[in-house]
């Protein structure tokens, strides 16, 4: 049934470290947790260039690099800053009781 809303748990809150990256996969799909200035993000673990994983890449504020050829993304919007029509996909989150969980559709 598509369009109906999930919910799926993937990580607790302190596995998350701040300025840093975590690596999940619901459902099978790759994403990446960040955690900036005490917020979680959530957003694609691919980058759409050549489909390298963001995980190894850099973080500075909120700006992500990717690892392989330096295509840089605001974690906020998922957008590639020289060209903010490329986007990664993001991803809703919420946090209860100390559970990160993600947004799925089905």
């Amino acid at each position: 049934m598509s369009g109906v809303e999930e919910w799926v748990a993937v990580s607790e809150e302190k596995q998350l470290k701040e300025g840093s990256g975590l690596s999940v996969n619901p459902k099978g799909l790759p994403m990446l947790l960040l955690k900036r200035s005490g917020q979680v993000f959530a957003i694609s673990n691919r980058c759409p260039h050549l489909g390298c994983a963001l995980a190894g890449g850099s973080i500075s504020g909120y700006i992500l690099t990717c690892p392989c050829h330096d295509w840089r993304f605001d974690i906020r919007t998922g957008e590639f800053l020289s060209a903010r029509e490329i986007k990664l996909p993001i991803y809703d989150l919420k946090i209860e009781s100390g559970t990160i969980s993600i947004r799925m559709e089905r």
